[in-house]
């Protein structure tokens, strides 16, 4: 979902920084082989999230949810020369495709591919982050956040995905059905109400916070 006019978007996308070769590849095969391309980071928030990442410079990056490996390729363009990603994802079906471009980037043997359910996975990881990307399930957002503050260090970001939710969060009528926007509703108020960080929220694409460990 865009929140501005149209025009305005192009004209935010053609004066920000051009989206990797590699990258352009990966879009292009997700579009042509893969279930909902939609759930792409896609170019201007791909480039976004590179930018936080290249300004945190972090050493250890955590990634819950990563689909075909956009959004995990372009957090790894900040990271330390001695650093580590490790993301995590519930679809064995996408693993190799995710280790082939991860392979073809220069950051191959620096991402850490994790099947399986990412409340079991994170407290196995004997590590520390600087920084976190959730882009998953949105009924866990409140579930991952508590497993992962104590294992983001102090001055750490967590950047969430897809916040907005369409601007469903609005709607205090939904269908009992979804389970998403009452979910991401509650993890919004936590957010703003844990004293442990400080958050804002962005109006990119579907919405994106950063939260900020104190």
């Amino acid at each position: 979902m865009h929140f501005i006019p149209d025009n305005i978007d192009k004209y935010v996308v053609n004066h920000s920084e051009n989206e990797p070769e590699l990258l352009q590849q990966l879009t292009r095969e997700t579009y042509q082989k893969i279930l909902q391309p939609r759930m792409l980071s896609g170019h201007y928030q791909g480039r976004v999230l590179s930018m936080i990442s290249k300004l945190v410079n972090p050493k250890n990056i955590l990634e819950i949810g990563t689909y075909t490996g956009y959004s995990a390729l372009c957090l790894a363009e900040g990271m330390q020369a001695n650093g580590e990603l490790h993301t995590i994802d519930i679809n064995e079906e996408l693993v190799d495709f995710q280790r082939k471009y991860f392979d073809k980037s220069e950051y191959g043997k620096q991402i850490f591919q994790h099947l399986g359910d990412a409340i079991d996975i994170i407290p196995k990881l004997n590590k520390t982050f600087d920084l976190v990307f959730i882009d998953a399930d949105k009924e866990n957002y409140s579930n991952y956040f508590n497993i992962i503050i104590d294992k983001l260090n102090p001055g750490g970001l967590i950047l969430s995905d897809n916040v907005l939710w369409s601007g469903k969060v609005l709607d205090t009528t939904f269908k009992k059905e979804d389970t998403s926007t009452p979910a991401l509703i509650a993890y919004n108020k936590l957010l703003k109400n844990d004293k442990r960080v400080e958050t804002v929220v962005l109006p990119i694409r579907d919405g994106l916070t950063i939260s900020r460990k104190l």
